[in-house]
């Protein structure tokens, strides 16, 4: 491993091999020492010694701060709103209002525009969640808007809120039908076999370090938003038109962000306060949302109920699989959780129908949150398939195994690159599954009779996706490298990862390449979600560096004075940072910087942009997908009624891992994500009025170190062809994926109760 960056020095790349003739256009998997290896961050001394601005850091000449305030009712419509002792206040500049907001939003004429809420802010005096933007205290300094937006009075005409939880017995909702194929509603009641339980997930709020932030700067025709942003361009997209200047006058910068598990994929009302206030004072405004309102206008992960009905022959095949789940979305909003994203191709199954329908409450409106969608469905497709196997009385192993497919059956087209059964089969091997007797209660911790274990397993998905994109790559004269994209790094090693590219396709040392990213001036670069960006962004540098070492190699055939004047740069190649022959590697070769010197050249640049994956022809005969397999134990005390995950296996095939240290990273967090979900997590409203009660780090429960288990990850790291000339793919929401159904299998196998209802609770196993 590396122990720090200047190690990488010595992991110095060879060229990569050519595409094998017989298979045009087959990407070569021969990287060099640099891929896989446990790369540091190149980021990591900016941040630790408090070098790194996140958007928050910025200050400006002239600069004001902005407050929100919230609404204290989840229902109903403010009935009266006086500002105006907050506005004779010290410092007080403005407090903006739904009755005078008028003048200075610009809505678009397409209405939401990538913004996280539908509702353009404060258009209206109507009110539906709690915590709802409802004045704006700009002042000179923090403390003069904090104190002005705490003399703004509201009257409501407040209404009961509407928070129920039994999402399954709303009459009247619409159902969209996700999947289906075969016969349901003739295959389950005649199987052999049958499981029919509801399971429940509930609202889990993002709750990233770094609150979400805006530092507006508005010259007089352009805006530059520095923001805590998962997606630069796509912010640069919805901000201008939110705003209303054209896509080029808007400039996003987001160097660092204290991650975001999603909730900053959107823009949220902040960023569009904060322009439009600037424009307004014409001053740069900084606006940080308060932690309490990150629990009502940032999003969150919408709560859910899934009735699942599994149906299987006495050996253990499938023969039908229902999943109907409902979740909830604002007032204003239909954000659909996609629960059934890995239901129809996980499992060889004829029969299976997946369908969806949303229920309106008085909450914020739900987002993406690490692994949408397929975390929540998994729980209920992984805990009902726990529960068939103790039916047949069968290994869960085992009944996942006999079920695999190496087929999509929802569209009948093979995976580009599926293994699952060998995620299963190794994690059975690394955690000692054999070593598992099944009875409930039966096993114990070594040397220790008082603590029964429990052991329990889930497999995992996640889809597999690449997103335009597009790199610069620059060879500089003083022996250095740049590549750069508008893109951004949300702390899962996306600066280091670009910079091993170059590295491998140059041989330059990763200390010498200066990696540029989360700026929207930059080339178009993908957003950090749905494990796309690692995926996107490789092809792109490998491409763009490629396209700058043929540009290099050319002006070495070129240069009077070159050793290789008049040569056939066909049969050069840049190696070890050296221009030499190819098939030469003894040789010396001249430094690439040299070549430049001698052409009288800054640097030569190449630009990547090898499109997504809907551009290529051959990724639409495949599906594609990332497998993992989860393993857990829990430790039950009973006499003191204690519950810790103790143990997890993770195994996951994510393709070609480009950085083995920054990968185990994304998956340890995930595990421990995943203990959040399965033990702790969840955002408890007030029935009377909507009131987040636990909006707050001593109230929401995360698992602290203490909670944390011994965690062993394992990546198969077999390369996807049809993803690039890497044949890497994400892994960051895979490894949440299967968690929680792997710990409440392993609480039943502990004490023979089964929790369908996230989170486990110390008064499910006393009942």
């Amino acid at each position: 491993m590396l122990s720090s960056l200047f190690e990488a020095e010595k992991y110095l790349a060879a060229p990569a091999a050519d595409p094998d003739p017989d298979q045009p256009g087959a990407p070569a998997f021969t990287p060099s020492a640099i891929i896989g290896a446990s790369v540091s961050r190149i980021d990591g001394p900016l941040k630790t010694t408090g070098r790194a601005s996140y958007a928050a850091d910025y200050n400006f000449p002239r600069m004001v701060y902005a407050v929100p305030v919230g609404s204290t009712i989840a229902s109903g419509k403010i009935v009266s709103l006086n500002a105006s002792a907050a506005e004779k206040m010290p410092g007080v500049l403005l407090v903006v209002t739904h009755e005078n907001i008028g003048d200075m939003l610009r809505t678009p004429a397409n209405g939401r525009s990538g913004i996280g809420e539908g509702r353009p802010v404060m258009s209206d005096n109507m009110v539906s969640y709690w915590g709802q933007y409802v004045a704006l205290a700009v002042a000179e300094s923090f403390e003069q808007a904090q104190a002005a937006a705490a003399a703004v009075r509201i009257e409501y005409d407040a209404q009961k809120p509407n928070l129920s939880t039994a999402f399954l017995d709303d009459p009247d909702i619409a159902m969209n039908v996700a999947s289906r194929r075969g016969d349901t509603g003739a295959a389950f009641p005649n199987a052999a076999v049958q499981v029919d339980q509801i399971y429940s997930t509930p609202v889990e709020t993002h709750n990233p370090m770094e609150m979400h932030a805006t530092v507006a700067v508005w010259d007089g025709k352009s805006f530059t938003l520095y923001e805590s942003s998962q997606n630069v361009v796509g912010f640069q997209n919805s901000l201008a038109q939110a705003l209303g200047v054209p896509k080029e006058n808007m400039r996003i910068i987001s160097r660092f962000i204290g991650s975001g598990f999603g909730s900053k994929l959107s823009a949220w009302p902040q960023a569009v306060l904060a322009g439009s206030v600037s424009r307004k004072l014409n001053r740069p405004v900084k606006l940080t949302v308060p932690r309490k309102m990150m629990f009502t206008a940032t999003g969150h992960r919408a709560a859910t109920q899934q009735r699942m009905r599994i149906g299987a022959s006495p050996d253990g095949r499938l023969v039908s699989l229902e999943q109907n789940y409902r979740n909830h979305s604002s007032i204003g909003d239909n954000s659909r959780e996609n629960c059934g994203e890995a239901t129809p191709f996980l499992y060889s199954v004829p029969n299976l129908l997946v369908s969806s329908g949303i229920v309106k409450r008085n909450v914020g409106t739900p987002c993406p949150m690490r692994g949408p969608g397929a975390v929540p469905g998994l729980f209920a497709v992984e805990s009902a398939m726990d529960e068939l196997a103790i039916k047949l009385k069968m290994d869960p192993v085992e009944l996942r195994l006999r079920n695999d497919t190496l087929i999509d059956e929802s569209n009948k087209k093979p995976f580009s690159s599926r293994h699952y059964k060998e995620c299963l089969q190794v994690g059975a091997e690394k955690f000692g599954w054999a070593r598992r007797t099944p009875a409930v209660g039966s096993m114990r911790a070594p040397g220790r009779p008082d603590l029964v274990l429990g052991w329990g397993v889930a497999g995992a998905s996640w889809s597999a996706g690449r997103r335009g994109c597009e790199a610069t790559v620059v060879l500089k004269s003083d022996g250095t490298a740049r590549v750069s994209s508008a893109t951004q790094d949300i702390g899962t090693g996306t600066y280091t990862v670009m910079a091993q590219i170059v590295s491998d396709r140059t041989g330059i040392p990763i200390n010498r390449i200066d990696t540029v990213l989360g700026d929207s001036s930059l080339v178009p670069g993908p957003g950090s979600g749905g494990s796309t960006a690692t995926a996107s962004i490789v092809p792109a540098v490998a491409d763009g560096t490629d396209a700058a070492v043929k540009s290099l190699l050319a002006l070495a055939t070129q240069t009077a004075g070159s050793p290789f004047f008049q040569q056939d740069p066909a049969k050069l190649t840049l190696s070890a940072g050296r221009v030499c022959p190819i098939g030469a590697a003894a040789a010396p070769g001249v430094p690439f910087q040299d070549i430049l010197r001698m052409a009288n050249a800054a640097e030569v640049s190449g630009l990547g942009h090898p499109g997504g994956l809907g551009s290529d022809s051959k990724a639409g005969d495949c599906s594609m997908h990332s497998f993992g397999a989860q393993f857990a134990e829990v430790e039950w005390d009973p006499g003191i009624a204690r519950l810790r995950v103790s143990r997890v296996v993770s195994v996951v095939d994510g393709g070609r891992i480009i950085n083995r240290k920054t990968a185990t990273s994304q998956m340890l967090g995930a595990v421990v994500m995943g203990v959040g979900m399965a033990l702790m997590e969840q955002t408890v409203y007030d029935p009377r009025n909507g009131h987040p009660v636990n909006d707050n780090f001593a109230d929401y429960l995360v698992p602290t170190h203490a909670d944390s288990p011994s965690i062993d990850v394992h990546f198969l790291d077999i390369p996807d062809a049809m993803m690039g000339q890497y044949g890497a793919r994400g892994i960051g929401e895979i490894g949440l994926a299967g968690i929680a159904p792997a710990i409440t299998a392993a609480v039943y196998h502990a004490t023979g109760i089964r929790v369908r209802e996230l989170p486990v609770r110390i008064e499910d196993l006393l009942t």
